[in-house]
């Protein structure tokens, strides 16, 4: 599964979850906060997974340090797969 986040249309954390929860099509019940997103991440979807979240300069720019909160999610989950052995895994880009 690959999931697309499109930086251009960022300008707070509550955009960067309801893009993440549309593109999952999970809009109904994702809790639209970090916790939500490590729940679906680490445990909720089935892997391989990989996230790319194009123009993330522009989001780092807007989202202040909500950016640096949720690739820190990001990264912690990309490294719990890794510590797992998992062959299929999660991963994600800047771009």
């Amino acid at each position: 599964m690959e999931i697309l986040i499109d930086g251009d249309t960022l300008e707070t954390a509550s955009d960067f979850h309801r893009a993440f929860a549309f593109a999952l099509g999970i809009e109904s019940f994702y809790g639209e906060n970090l916790h939500a997103l490590w729940d679906v991440l680490s445990a909720s979807i089935e892997r391989p997974v990989t996230l790319t979240w194009k123009r993330s300069d522009k989001s780092k720019q807007a989202l202040g340090a909500d950016f640096d909160a949720i690739v820190d999610v990001l990264r912690r989950v990309e490294l719990q797969d890794e510590k797992f052995g998992w062959a299929d895994r999660f991963s994600f880009a800047l771009e």
